[in-house]
């Protein structure tokens, strides 16, 4: 078994990064900025934000940070997207998710401009993403894409199963991994809460992407041999035995697929860092796209 060190690799994108915002300020031009909307106060949607605001200062982005309450209305919040829409500065920006019960999300995504939608969530970028056509590709699998890339894992020919229909990970993973691109060209089987016999369907996977948000769903018994796992769940666990009083763990049973599997993603370490370093990725596609 080898780990897909997320954590090695994003600082490697995040390096690369770096070096293009330097040659792009010597050069006089505009470096990007990137803004990010949070509203209540979510823990791990706070720590999540913070860690984008950190990576931007880290690559020499720009960066605004956005707070409401959790009791800010729909329309405050949306003439806030407006304002960013019209910002020339702004390059691009994200809306944190989850959104408080009494704002609607997708009437949120709808109100984002798409050439300025890093998150990739807007119908017109997913809508790119389906037709193979440039756009902003959703972070989480877009990170997942690049950490097969880096690490040579042969995709081309292979099943792929992806446990998760989400429309921010399972489905466009599933798109992605379907396409003919390297990596890519694997014929892939989505499988989700209504699927029959999904644990023979997983054992005859060679490559596994498990976003189901249920910790430790995914045992030995449903992993074949040789697999590589991408576990892209992460879920706090009670444990007493931690000073903060929990543990980390992802939607697969990492001591005991560890030892099957070829490759495979630590919670935390793997999927989660990859994730903001595809969001600078699309941040600085932004900046090079306006300026087209």
């Amino acid at each position: 078994m080898q780990l897909l060190d997320g954590k090695q690799t994003s600082e490697q994108i995040k390096q690369e990064i770096a070096q293009e915002v330097t040659r792009i300020r010597e050069a006089g031009g505009k470096v990007p900025h990137l803004a990010a909307v949070l509203v209540g106060s979510d823990g791990a949607s706070e720590t999540y934000v913070n860690n984008k605001v950190k990576s931007c200062e880290r690559v020499g982005f720009e960066s605004t940070l956005v707070r409401f309450d959790a009791d800010v209305s729909q329309q405050t919040l949306l003439d806030k997207i407006a304002e960013l829409n019209a910002d020339d500065s702004i390059d691009g920006y994200i809306v944190q998710l989850p959104l408080p019960d009494h704002i609607d999300e997708n009437t949120v995504t709808l109100a984002i401009d798409p050439d300025k939608d890093v998150d990739g969530f807007h119908p017109t970028n997913i809508g790119r993403l389906c037709l193979g056509m440039p756009t902003f590709i959703p972070a989480t699998p877009n990170g997942i894409m690049e950490l097969l890339r880096r690490h040579d894992i042969e995709t081309e020919g292979k099943h792929c199963v992806v446990v998760g229909r989400s429309n921010i990970v399972g489905t466009p993973m599933s798109l992605l991994m379907s396409r003919n691109s390297n990596p890519g060209n694997a014929t892939v089987t989505l499988v989700h809460s209504r699927t029959r016999d999904m644990e023979a369907i997983c054992r005859s996977a060679d490559i596994l992407v498990v976003a189901i948000g249920k910790a430790e769903f995914l045992g030995a018994d449903m992993v074949r041999e040789g697999a590589v796992v991408i576990d892209v769940g992460i879920t706090r666990l009670p444990d007493e035995s931690k000073k903060s009083g929990f543990r980390l763990a992802g939607d697969v049973d990492f001591a005991a697929v560890s030892e099957k599997c070829s490759w495979i993603t630590p919670v935390p370490g793997g999927v989660g860092p990859m994730t903001i370093a595809s969001l600078l990725q699309n941040t600085l596609k932004a900046r090079q796209f306006r300026q087209g």
